[in-house]
């Protein structure tokens, strides 16, 4: 990977492909979770693919505050702008389908289109129970250790998911480890005073496409009640369910993933827009 230092602030990126920008942000922990769909995927044969790690995360730069997702979304701009783009689809999972909404609000010039896999929101009749198990994340660190605490969160989002990680993202679950005190004493606070309501959902007009891995469409989970609420708060969304995956649907099946993601972008060029 290269390295942009934007302010003092160092993020690793890689750039690949031709086309249309598009940018991906990740999630929690796994910092190239979208690396199998970038790199076994053909969508570089269309697009030109940004991938990056966020703060706190890989080679980037560490965290020693904690920081929120206003200033990771003006990570994602200013990288863009970095790299010359104006305009760009943005594509994020998870802590990332959160910052790229907010990149959204900030930034609605640059956001062409958004992908949004599972964003983290606290909406519905789970939002209580999902704020609790993050703060209890910076104790399971202290108390259990990194890796401890890495198992049982990547655990609760991808059913027996070590092996099939180290297989498509070799070092993945290492380098979680080493990320995790950053991750859950860091970046966790700014997620959870992050507001995002019905007045900032109706401000968010780009064309959207919502993501849900088919395992979760369950009534009582936070990615159902996630999904739902974007489909019915976003003036101009669409929603899509994959049959059997979870969380990790990017990494479980980046073939049927990039196929969605590329004929989503194929009917909302940036030239027609």
């Amino acid at each position: 990977m290269e390295s942009a230092n934007i302010d003092g602030v160092v993020l690793e990126y890689e750039k690949s492909g031709t086309g249309e920008p598009v940018v991906f942000i990740h999630g929690a922990l796994i910092a190239d979770a979208f690396l199998p769909l970038v790199h076994a995927t053909d969508l570089a044969q269309a697009f030109q693919l940004i991938v990056y790690h966020r703060r706190g995360y890989a080679g980037s730069s560490h965290l020693d505050a904690p920081v929120t997702l206003p200033q990771q979304a003006a990570d994602c701009l200013a990288l863009l702008h970095y790299l010359g783009i104006e305009r760009a689809h943005v594509a994020g999972h998870s802590l990332g389908g959160s910052i790229a909404l907010q990149l959204a609000l900030d930034a609605p010039e640059t956001v062409g289109t958004l992908a949004l896999m599972e964003p983290a929101m606290f909406v519905g009749e789970t939002a209580d129970s999902y704020r609790e198990s993050l703060r209890q994340g910076a104790e399971r660190v202290s108390q259990a250790g990194a890796t401890a605490a890495v198992d049982g969160f990547l655990s609760a989002r991808w059913t027996g998911f070590r092996a099939p990680l180290d297989r498509l993202v070799p070092g993945g679950f290492e380098q979680a480890v080493r990320d995790a005190g950053d991750q859950f004493t860091h970046e966790m606070p700014g997620l959870l005073d992050w507001q995002f309501g019905d007045d900032d959902a109706r401000r968010v007009t780009q064309p959207t496409l919502s993501i849900l891995g088919g395992a979760n469409d369950l009534p009582g989970t936070r990615f159902q009640d996630a999904h739902r609420y974007l489909q019915a708060a976003l003036p101009n969304v669409e929603g899509m369910v994959i049959p059997g995956l979870e969380h990790m649907l990017h990494v479980q099946e980046p073939g049927k993933v990039a196929a969605i993601l590329a004929d989503f972008w194929d009917r909302h060029p940036l030239t027609a827009q």
